[in-house]
């Protein structure tokens, strides 16, 4: 099937959520993403987003969502209660992300990641050249106005995996509309990644 303005990290993320699961979308934004899961896989969504202007959009959309913070928890969600956690581009904006994945990891039986790789060889260039926070198409935005709170890149993110006994079940690595299969801590620009606490 041929995907018209579907950003390529959407399509990368759409292959890996099987049909009609449950899924629960941490920081859906304006629901662009869970939208094309509910229509292309037949999913069950949920959006969970803070910003009322994309939850305006959300329902605009005739999405499930409900206005809430990541940081505060997920107590009210049971163990396992969804099939897929997704935090899209969400990670490296809340203030903790360990108690967040570490809840994720328990209300979902899996959990995808995707975030935008710092160590990405332009920002790395512009970091040594420049001097400067770098600004790419992956990290749009000036420091000043960034919303990230947190910049981590691939192997940071492999390394907390190992740590915290996550397991990786799939990694996919892209830079603009390809993927990387050559050194991605350095020529992709997002890490996508499916996770479990395994058995």
């Amino acid at each position: 099937m041929t995907y018209v303005n579907v950003r390529f990290d959407h399509k990368a993320i759409l292959k890996l959520v099987k049909r009609q699961s449950a899924v629960l979308e941490l920081g859906c934004g304006a629901g662009d993403l869970l939208s094309l899961l509910i229509k292309e896989r037949s999913v069950r969504g949920q959006g969970l987003e803070i910003d009322e202007q994309a939850i305006y959009a959300c329902v605009a959309k005739g999405l499930n969502v409900i206005h809430g913070d990541i940081d505060s928890g997920l107590a009210e969600y049971e163990d396992k209660s969804f099939d897929y956690v997704i935090l899209n581009q969400s990670l490296q904006q809340i203030k903790h992300p360990d108690s967040v994945l570490t809840d994720a990891l328990r209300v979902g039986r899996k959990v995808i990641i995707s975030f935008s790789n710092f160590a990405y060889y332009k920002s790395r260039l512009q970091i040594f050249f420049g001097g400067r926070t770098p600004v790419t198409g992956a990290l749009p935005y000036q420091w000043y106005e960034t919303p990230n709170l947190h910049f981590l890149s691939i192997t940071d993110f492999i390394e907390y995996c190992r740590l915290k006994n996550v397991r990786m079940e799939r990694r996919m690595y892209i830079s603009e509309d390809k993927r990387i299969r050559l050194l991605p801590n350095l020529f992709a620009q997002t890490g996508i990644f499916l996770v479990d606490r395994g058995l």
